[in-house]
């Protein structure tokens, strides 16, 4: 009997055990259904999770309505590479374009130069006063192409001419003197006089309200100290400029011959000499004898070691003019 009862056991048992296993299988069967009825919610970010027991609180992140929209979805698109340069005048250093008139009057004045080539210096201003088209006093100048090589201290050409009507406006000119050469120097037309002070004040201030800088020999050991300032200015009294004036020489005649248009000339790295020479209202002889007392001094100071063409060109031009050629 004890051996029949063991089975009935066993049989109650089975299905005992087997019970939880249904739900089982059926929770594995309904898992795909589930996934599929679930809808992804968008993460609420005001709500913070809540914190466990016996620990402080986090910090809750913030809210997603304080940080700041992308760059890219309120910048402008960027431009093409060569977007930029088709637009003329948008850029740094772009004039603005000039307009079909100016343009056509442009054209027509350098075909007209171009035929009738180098011209006489007389009919050279003729021609510019006939272009003339600014409204203001423009400044004549002559540039004059020399064949000296640069590259060689022998064959630089600097000096001073002074014009017989001068250049028509006002120089302003200081002059670095001590003792008597202070009153000589204003009884000439001086517009600054001193020693100490005014290189003080150039030093300390950066004062530079002068056009040319004249200075005795004695004082040039002081002027010296100067050079950084004068120098790349082109303001640095020199010997070979004529703004250096010697003991035996005559303080009151050399401020005045600047004050009445004295011109500094100086090659450039080109072997070209600019000039002023005038403005567009003088008479065309005065124009014509500044122009003349100018070339004359630049070929009096023709270097030794230039070989072969001294002076290849000469050009006449105004403030807003093109160049005109002049035969000489």
């Amino acid at each position: 009997m004890a051996k029949k009862e063991k089975p009935a056991d066993a049989a109650e048992a089975a299905p005992k055990e087997a019970a939880p296993a249904a739900p089982a299988g059926e929770g594995t069967a309904a898992a795909p259904k589930e996934a599929k009825e679930k809808k992804p919610r968008a993460p609420k970010a005001k709500t913070a999770p809540a914190a466990p027991a016996g620990e402080a609180p986090a910090t809750p992140p913030p809210p997603a309505e304080t940080k700041p929209e992308a760059p890219a979805a309120t910048a402008a698109p960027a431009a093409a590479p060569g977007e930029l340069a088709k637009k003329k005048g948008q850029r740094p250093g772009d004039g603005p374009r000039r307009g079909k008139k100016l343009r056509n009057h442009l054209k027509n004045q350098a075909q007209r130069l171009a035929k009738e080539g180098p011209a006489p210096l007389k009919k050279a201003i003729g021609l510019l006063k006939q272009m003339k088209r600014a409204k203001f006093d423009e400044t004549v100048e002559v540039h004059m192409s020399l064949g000296v090589d640069t590259t060689q201290s022998d064959q630089l050409v600097r000096g001073t001419v002074s014009l017989p009507h001068g250049i028509g406006k006002s120089v302003r000119v200081v002059v670095f003197c001590q003792g008597d050469n202070v009153a000589k120097a204003k009884a000439g037309g001086a517009d600054f006089a001193g020693s100490d002070d005014l290189i003080e004040k150039i030093q300390k201030e950066n004062w530079l309200d002068f056009d040319v800088a004249l200075a005795t020999q004695e004082l040039m050991g002081k002027v010296s100290r100067l050079g950084k300032v004068l120098g790349p200015r082109g303001l640095m009294p020199t010997p070979k400029a004529g703004t250096v004036i010697s003991p035996t020489g005559d303080v009151t005649g050399a401020v005045r011959e600047f004050k009445a248009g004295k011109v500094e000339f100086r090659t450039d790295k080109g072997g070209n000499v600019h000039a002023g020479v005038g403005k567009m209202s003088f008479d065309e002889n005065k124009l014509a004898e500044n122009i003349t007392t100018f070339v004359d001094q630049i070929k009096a100071v023709k270097p030794t070691g230039v070989k072969g063409n001294y002076i290849k060109s000469i050009t006449v031009s105004a403030t807003m003019s093109p160049g005109i050629a002049v035969a000489m």
